[in-house]
């Protein structure tokens, strides 16, 4: 019984109940009390419905009890997989992916089975997992000779770093016991392959042997097959689906044995743009992608087939060249992840720095974890990009574009205060939403978040009265923690949920208040007179918290105020203070001395400088009133709470940034605890968490990711704006960059000038434009000719040739589309491909020189 069935069952119950329940209240009421009938039945319809509601979860958690795993099953059908550990990761992406959608109840998945990765012992099923397997294949067989497909699902397999699409074996068409074990013997062993653990160390894997779970699926005889990508695979881009369609199954297709014919859907309407095979079931299969897409919480690359009109969904995994986050390294660079509009204006002021890999980290983890984020189909607002923190600007006009009529610029207009202005010309790219996902998805949330900030807000007095003693508090008890496990604890229970509480604290007292009131002010007076009015935000109390640490040496000097009484109020601020591994001046008993005898070289009068600024804004506040006085009790309202709001707001980010402080030094004992000191910052808060908790576990290469780090150190700041795809490296190696804004789509479609006689054209399989020399090759067996950082040129290529790719500089072949083999995993590993060409093996000899433009599907001849 799936989702499905329980998601009918339950409020039907809950119905009848009510029905029953009312009916009866009123005829048995009615009688004895006439007029109280109506009453008494909408009374006993709510009991009725809660009760048989009650009933209904009962039978679901019952069923649930009755199907409850054994110890020692090793098997399960798609719609008996546990949906927990250790089931789950036992059963490697495939399995895991084709059993949440079979459970859902509404994805036409064919029916099968995954055995898990515990069910092999040197990659052969043991006695009793086969006895399980024999009985499933019984339950699969219903009587009937039936077809199954046997393929992998190694547990690295199918995830959003890598795919390992076509690496594994698959075995189609098998029917007898004996042929299935035979094909799950050589799926499982599969494992130990050349390419396999070619493509593993490429993508920075652990190496050696792949534990593997191996689905049985029914085997689908279609009319047609193929893949389909939700957004743009090379691009990101979101206003299309793209895929590709062949005749009789689609193993030829990822094989890239064949040419294949291509189609498109336009999001978020579904208008299909393709062969007229594929028509009439092209409205099925962009509603169960768009759906998928959606339960999977990211883009997927769906295999599909068609029979006799039916659309059957094969397997489902993530776009793997969309994925932000290098393992190995622990980089993020979420411009990967799809086609956005992002901005660092404001945030790089909390931190100027690329971040240390630990301090990185805690934005993912904070966002699963109830932090403040804003979220549109999976993709939350924040992000970050070669070590900065971005926002992402198409995440925001996505959601709130709606309220404005779906009018991007208009939306845009209304944020930009926190963000500036964006270039005239510059499109902003949104992520597709039906009204039903709008209303059903984003206004929930948006609700949510005005319920959560309000109390918030509300409790924000206290968070500042209490936070300085909280935090010293918390400090204690860390320095004197000794015990790893305990030290975990600590982080769960107190420092984590209010280093959480801190950036909830941010943002519900952040508000554009004050941009308003200048619009507003602009409307009235000249901007002069407006900019003054907006100089006495600090009010009555004389300055912001910002001005503090300045003015507070001022204090120190003229002992009006003590050094310590300094440094309890600004020990915790500085220039880096949003990066964890960056040292407090209140660690330093030598800081407040240097900034003294600095200040003495240059002193301020801090409130000469404040008093000035008062004049000022007392002068404009007597000419906006002689010029608009039936506006003045209006704005001076309006001044008072922008005023009220920068002073709140200034507050609330000086001690929340005060727990950052806490923050540190948890990370500072943990890594003394660990034994690696200063090289706790390299690692992500996950993996710290787990090396305390597991004295087995094995630390990654901190110094690989020290010098990575660094590499990233050295590159200029990245522009404010960026849009699209980013490699801050190339960007840094450009000479005509731009340090204002990055345009990927602009970049991409700089045209090459040529003549039709030196240009081949194919299809556009991985991005990147790279010149080379040609290496032709006519079959795998001459691959010892091959040369690192030639272009291999080729009829086609399968999964045989993967271990070369990591050697080229580009790949082109004749067959092909861009979503075969060559197409995969050239976009995987990040060299330009293009596919399809017809006849570039005609064309093309070994010692050729030509450019590679895989976004645009161009093969250049330069001599």
């Amino acid at each position: 019984m799936n989702k499905l069935f329980w998601k009918i069952l339950i409020p039907s119950l809950a119905g009848v109940g009510a029905t029953i329940c009312a009916i009866l209240a009123f005829y048995l009421i009615n009688k004895s009390l006439p007029g109280w009938g109506i009453l008494a039945a909408l009374v006993a319809g709510g009991v009725g419905n809660q009760l048989f509601t009650l009933l209904g979860n009962s039978l679901m958690r019952f069923n649930a009890w009755l199907i409850r795993p054994r110890d020692g099953d090793v098997i399960f059908a798609f719609n008996r997989l546990p949906m927990e550990e250790p089931y789950t990761s036992q059963a490697g992406g495939k399995g895991k992916s084709l059993a949440i959608m079979k459970q859902e109840g509404v994805f036409p998945v064919p029916d099968g089975s995954v055995i898990l990765s515990s069910a092999f012992v040197n990659g052969n099923l043991t006695d009793e997992a086969w006895r399980q397997v024999q009985k499933e294949l019984t339950r699969l067989r219903k009587g009937g000779e039936t077809a199954f497909a046997v393929r992998s699902s190694a547990l690295q397999e199918d995830s959003a770093q890598a795919s390992f699409a076509g690496e594994f074996e698959s075995v189609l068409n098998v029917t007898t016991d004996d042929e299935v074990r035979d094909a799950i013997r050589r799926v499982a062993g599969s494992a130990s392959s050349e390419r396999v653990d070619s493509y593993t160390r490429h993508h920075g894997l652990q190496p050696g042997e792949h534990a593997v779970a191996v689905v049985i699926q029914k085997m689908i005889q279609p009319d047609y097959a193929g893949v389909l990508f939700t957004v743009d695979p090379l691009t990101g881009n979101f206003s299309q689906m793209s895929g590709n369609v062949v005749k009789g199954i689609g193993e030829q297709l990822v094989s890239g044995s064949v040419s294949a014919d291509t189609f498109t859907f336009d999001r978020p309407a579904g208008t299909y743009h393709g062969p007229d095979s594929l028509e009439a079931a092209a409205r099925p299969l962009f509603r169960a992608a768009a759906a998928i897409e959606t339960l999977m919480g990211c883009p997927q690359d769906i295999e599909w087939a068609i029979k006799d009109g039916k659309v059957f969904v094969l397997q489902a995994r993530p776009i793997t060249t969309l994925n932000g986050f290098d393992p190995v390294n622990a980089v993020w660079n979420d411009s990967l992840k799809g086609e956005f509009l992002w901005s660092a204006t404001n945030l790089m002021e909390a931190s100027p720095e690329v971040l240390t890999p630990f301090t990185a980290s805690l934005l993912p983890y904070l966002t699963k974890r109830g932090g403040p984020s804003l979220n549109v189909k999976g993709y939350p607002i924040n992000g970050i990009i070669g070590g900065r923190f971005y926002v992402n600007i198409s995440v925001q006009v996505s959601a709130f574009s709606r309220m404005f009529k779906g009018d991007i610029r208009r939306t845009y207009k209304e944020l930009s205060g926190w963000w500036g202005d964006i270039p005239e010309g510059m499109t902003i790219p949104v992520i597709p939403l039906t009204g039903d996902e709008w209303f059903r998805g984003i206004l929930p949330e948006m609700m949510k978040s005005i319920s959560q900030f309000g109390k918030y807000q509300k409790s924000a007095p206290k968070f500042l009265a209490e936070n300085r003693a909280v935090c010293e508090s918390l400090r204690d008890e860390i320095r004197q923690m000794a015990d790893k496990t305990r030290l975990v604890d600590l982080w769960n229970t107190k420092i984590f949920p209010r280093y959480r509480d801190s950036f909830l604290y941010i943002v519900a007292n952040s508000t554009d208040v004050q941009v308003k009131v200048e619009r507003e002010l602009r409307q009235l007076v000249d901007g002069d007179t407006a900019s003054a009015l907006l100089s006495n935000l600090g009010g009555g109390d004389g300055q912001l918290e910002s001005l503090g640490p300045m003015a507070g040496l001022g204090l120190v000097a003229s002992g009006r105020m003590t050094r310590e009484e300094y440094m309890e109020n600004y020990g915790h601020r500085g220039v880096n203070e949003g990066e964890i591994s960056w040292p407090r001046p209140m660690e330093d008993p030598e800081w407040l001395d240097k900034k003294l005898a600095e200040w003495q070289k240059s002193p301020a009068d801090v409130d000469a400088l404040l008093a000035r600024q008062r004049e000022a804004y007392d002068a404009a506040w007597k000419e906006f009133c002689a010029k608009v006085p039936n506006k003045a009790k209006y704005m001076q309202k309006r001044l008072a709470q922008a005023a009220q709001a920068a002073r709140m707001r200034e507050r609330v980010r000086s001690e929340a940034t005060r727990r950052i402080s806490v923050l540190r030094a948890f990370t500072l004992r943990a890594g003394e605890l660990l034994g690696i000191n200063d090289g706790v910052f390299y690692l992500t808060i996950d993996e710290l968490l787990e090396a305390l908790s597991d004295s087995t576990y094995t630390l990654p290469d901190l110094a690989k990711r020290k010098e990575t780090y660094e590499r990233y150190r050295a590159l200029p700041p990245y522009p404010a704006l960026i849009r699209g795809r980013f490699d801050p490296f190339a960007w840094a190696a450009d000479p005509n960059r731009r340090s204002d804004v990055f345009d990927a789509s602009a970049q991409t479609t700089t045209p090459i000038e040529t003549g039709a006689e030196n240009v081949i054209r194919g299809f556009a399989g991985a991005l990147g434009v790279v010149e080379g020399t040609v290496r032709r090759l006519e079959s795998l067996d001459d691959s010892s000719q091959f040369q690192a950082g030639e272009v291999l040129v080729t009829t086609m290529t399968n999964i045989g040739w993967t271990p070369l790719f990591p050697r080229a500089a580009a790949i082109v072949t004749d067959l092909g589309a861009p979503l075969s083999h060559a197409a995969i995993v050239a976009r995987e590993i990040g060299i330009p491909a293009v596919v399809g060409c017809g006849n570039a093996t005609m064309r093309l000899e070994t010692g050729d020189r030509v450019r590679v433009d895989g976004g645009r599907g161009l093969v250049e001849v330069l001599s």
